[in-house]
């Protein structure tokens, strides 16, 4: 009976398993490819969860309102923090259970080292002259600012100059004393500019100047005074002709313990030169290597420090200089007036002539660095952290008032520091305090007036290393690494990359500049007493030396449960035992983009870590994951029911004469699902070949186990499908179900268009137009749903490095699933709208019959379709808002006219695939007779 009722109404029964082959394998199709993605996103988030540390802890109140508000950490939070954390709870911290390496950063504070930056001028050499003078007008491009660098110049010539390398004191020549020798006559050609500019011929004492162990010039009215700042380099020959300009460097000095430091990053794989810091690297009271004075027992003694050294500039600038050649009349004189006392304002007044240009990179001159002689301590700088208010549109940094007169002295009879960097001018956007030392010549007990501070310390260089050779790790799951990187700085709008010139914002050597240098110098917690004791009451630096503790927790291999388990521990270990320490958990974090406001209308965009990224995607995948299947499933299984509820009434008049004859309502029940599901096994199997076929072009993972789901979902669908309109069938009265249906009319009126007569058809059989939108209107609505959840996905995990990759990975399955809710809706809809045009057949035929051409019967069967399209596709965008907007603002704020646009999107296209659809069934209805039709009824 199933077999010979099939095979009668075959068409209804392959329309009826093509359903079912494309619902089954769709889905199965749709589930594989969701889960894959969902496995591919989790293995991407585990596999990059693991960033250079797990756990950050800082001193109490360290973390700014910013961060606490939008769970970040500060990309450049270590520049802002000078101790907190005392060492006895670093100790207790390092030997708690689970603790696998605790690396703790001690920021010391920012000390000035001297050096030079080399400006080639060989170009502008003068090949006639036996000698000539060239003055440097540069100006310095660094961060967002061009300051002002005083005039330099070059002497140059043919005769040689001698050096001394040692003091004679039977010639009163001194080391690093320059003499031209001109025949039988010496002259100091750099002396009374460089080192005497009053002209002073005897000192205070009654000796003969020039001696270069001491500067007699007259104390500058500020750091900034460019007079003091101008300098003379002397070139003899005829080579390579450079100009040396004074420079100094900020470089942060902290303390790390070398054995965490290297387990952390590997920093001992980084040393370029000399050797790696030791546990056993401590300070000592010692002589000064470049002591002048021979004799061993009456050499200088101060505190030696061991240092490591950065090998490259953390800080950028160029300096651009315009070029003159100075008009110094006679050369063959020219030596002969720059040897004498009035050589400074002789320099000084002479006009030249515009020869040229030329550049040099601040960062040549820091790799000029070698000696110990050039890293005294005589003061440090701290400087406090950036502010921030948030706009609401991004962060805005705030900016404070210009550096105070007093920041740059030192404790040696109120002396000024030399070459304090022209960016210090700037805007400021920090807090800087100057920590000065106290003089003691040659003794550990100071005499003169304390500063606050012990002895000055010199620091020893055991070593320089390269961070560009650190351990790498992923960019997706990186945090702040500031003992050795600068924080990631570009602009974020077009003008601001123009005022960048189109490169990253790197930090200056402003000390309250808004990006600080990371640690330059490293030493051993052991020397942070010598370098921060006070001689009186204690500091708080001193106290409570560590600004930061950084923590790998043993056992963590990404963020699996048993990995969060175990640093969730080790951070409940630490708050328990210091509550009012700041730890945040960075396993699982990533680089989130963030907004930055500064002055002159810049913006720039800057990694700051967000935390629990990982934790969040994977919450994320698994629930958008369980809404796709069952969003998906849902429609597949409606679309199948509205398939089979059409079906049955296709069959109502067979229904009851069967029941007329005497079959029961089980049998009839039977039946019909006995159909249903030899058509969902047949279509399982088809399906299964299809699926394994689809699987393996799309690249999916598949084997047969996985294609052979196919069949089961196929007969579970085709059978739950059928189930409601089956029992329906079984309700119908056997009378009834012969009976032709006949709809009465209340009231007539007249039509006039085709587009009129469509609306009255639709009208005139409301159940079965709701009927023919419902599935429609579900394909939108699913599509609008979806939409909105991708939309939250996306914007609960982007954001971050991680999240955007995660996004771009998600995208597929979104997509796949959308346009199989689409589809599956327009089919349902097309199949309630064919059944009711073979049902009005004879009417057709009638219109046919009467004059109404095939093209006429066409637009009406068209227009009708789209009607009903968009009366389902309509209510499917209001209903799916309605979910959308129930389901709470996180979906949907500030995405309401994406959402909008895409909903109208979706009701045009299933408009489109209706008609699309409908026009080629109409064309097979249109081929039947109208008397054929005519003779049927």
């Amino acid at each position: 009976m199933i077999l010979s009722q099939l095979w009668r109404r075959r068409s209804r029964a392959l329309g009826l398993a093509a359903g079912i082959l494309v619902a089954a394998t769709s889905f199965t199709l749709l589930t594989s490819t969701v889960t894959t993605s969902q496995a591919r996103t989790t293995g991407l988030v585990e596999n990059t969860s693991r960033s250079a540390y797990d756990i950050l802890v800082r001193p109490p109140g360290t973390g700014t309102a910013v961060e606490r508000d939008r769970g970040l950490v500060e990309a450049n939070f270590l520049s802002g923090i000078f101790g907190g954390i005392t060492l006895a709870q670093y100790e207790r911290i390092k030997n708690l259970a689970g603790v696998e390496t605790a690396a703790p950063v001690a920021n010391v504070g920012y000390l000035m080292v001297q050096s030079t930056v080399p400006v080639d001028v060989s170009a502008f050499r003068d090949s006639g002259a036996p000698a000539q003078l060239l003055r440097l007008t540069p100006t310095l491009k660094a961060g967002l600012g061009t300051y002002p660098v005083a005039d330099q110049y070059v002497y140059l010539t043919r005769n040689p100059i001698v050096t001394y390398q040692e003091w004679n004191e039977a010639d009163n020549t001194w080391p690093d004393l320059q003499h031209e020798i001109a025949g039988d006559d010496t002259y100091a050609v750099c002396w009374f500019y460089n080192e005497d500019k009053r002209g002073d011929t005897f000192d205070r004492l009654g000796e003969r100047l020039p001696q270069p162990l001491f500067q007699w010039n007259r104390t500058p009215k500020t750091a900034f005074t460019p007079d003091a700042r101008s300098h003379m380099t002397c070139v003899p020959g005829d080579g390579k002709a450079t100009a040396q300009v004074p420079v100094a460097f900020p470089v942060l000095l902290s303390a790390i313990d070398p054995v965490a430091e290297n387990d952390l990053v590997g920093l001992g794989s980084a040393v370029t030169s000399g050797r790696m810091l030791t546990a056993g690297d401590k300070p000592f009271w010692g002589p000064d290597a470049f002591d002048l004075n021979p004799v061993e027992s009456e050499r200088q003694h101060d505190w030696q420090i061991p240092v490591m050294l950065s090998s490259r500039a953390l800080t950028a600038g160029t300096m651009k200089a315009t070029v003159e050649r100075l008009d110094v009349g006679d050369p063959g004189g020219l030596a002969a007036k720059l040897s004498s006392p009035q050589a400074h304002d002789f320099v000084n007044a002479l006009k030249g002539t515009d020869i040229g240009r030329a550049t040099a990179d601040l960062g040549a001159g820091f790799r000029t660095i070698a000696g110990a002689g050039d890293l005294e301590v005589p003061v440090y700088w701290t400087v406090g952290p950036v502010g921030y208010e948030d706009s609401g549109d991004g962060l805005v940094a705030r900016t404070l008032p210009a550096q105070p007169d007093g920041l740059w002295k030192t404790n040696w009879d109120d002396d000024l520091v030399p070459y304090v960097p022209e960016e210090n001018q700037g805007t400021q956007y920090r807090d800087v305090t100057a920590h000065a030392s106290t003089t003691c010549m040659n003794s550990q007990s100071c005499e003169r007036e304390d500063a606050g501070r012990g002895a000055t310390p010199v620091l020893n260089i055991v070593g320089r290393y390269d961070t560009d050779d650190l351990r790498g790790f992923s960019a997706l799951s990186q945090v702040p690494l500031e003992t050795y990187r600068s924080p990631q700085v570009t602009g974020a709008d077009q003008a601001s990359r123009d005022a960048l010139g189109d490169r990253p914002l790197r930090p200056d050597r402003n000390l309250g500049g808004y990006l600080s240098p990371p640690p330059t110098l490293l030493t051993t917690l052991d020397s942070v007493s010598v370098l921060t004791h006070s001689r009186r009451k204690p500091t708080a630096q001193e106290k409570a030396p560590v600004s930061a503790i950084r923590i790998r927790v043993a056992g963590v291999t990404g963020v699996d449960t048993a990995s969060r388990a175990r640093v969730n521990a080790v951070a409940g270990q630490i708050r328990a035992a210091y509550p009012k320490l700041q730890v945040d958990v960075t396993v699982g974090s990533s680089p989130a983009p963030q907004t930055v406001a500064l002055p002159q209308n810049v913006k720039v965009t800057e990694y700051w870590v967000a935390k629990g990224v990982a934790l969040s995607i994977l919450r994320a995948v698994d629930t958008k994951s369980a809404v796709l299947f069952g969003l998906v499933l849902v429609v597949c299984a409606l679309f199948l029911a509205q398939a089979a509820l059409a079906s049955v009434r296709a069959r109502r008049t067979e229904i009851g004469t069967l029941r007329c004859v005497g079959w029961s309502a089980s049998e009839i029940l039977r039946l019909i699902l006995g159909e249903l599901a030899l058509i969902g096994l047949a279509a399982g199997t088809l399906g299964a070949l299809l699926a394994y076929g689809l699987g393996a072009l799309l690249g999916l993972p598949t084997s047969a186990a996985k294609a052979a789901l196919v069949l089961p979902v196929a007969l579970l669908l085709a059978t739950a499908a059928g189930a409601l309109p089956a029992w329906r069938a079984t309700r119908v009265q056997p009378l009834d179900a012969v009976t032709p249906p006949v709809t009465g009319t209340r009231r007539t009126a007249t039509v006039r268009t085709v587009v009129g007569l469509a609306l009255n058809n639709l009208l005139r059989t409301p159940g079965r137009t709701v009927l023919g939108a419902a599935g429609l209107a579900l394909g939108v609505a699913a599509f609008t749903v979806l939409l909105s959840l991708t939309l939250a996905f996306r914007g609960e995990v982007a954001g971050s490095l991680l999240g955007n990759a995660v996004v771009a990975q998600a995208r597929t399955s979104d997509y796949l699933s959308v346009a199989l809710s689409l589809l599956l809706g327009a089919a349902g809809a097309v199949d309630v709208l064919v059944l009711s045009q073979r049902e009005r057949a004879a009417d057709l035929a009638v219109l046919s019959a009467s004059g109404w051409s095939k093209r006429e019967l066409g637009r009406l069967a068209l227009y009708e379709g789209a009607g009903l399209a968009l009366l389902g596709g309509l209510t499917g965008a209001v209903a799916g808002f309605g979910t959308v907007l129930a389901v709470g603002q996180g979906l949907w704020h500030g995405r309401l006219l994406t959402m909008a646009s895409a909903a109208l999107l979706a009701t045009l296209a299933g408009v489109a695939l209706v008609c699309g659809v409908l026009s080629l069934c109409i064309r097979a209805l249109h081929r039947m007779a109208p008397a054929h039709l005519l003779a049927r009824d």
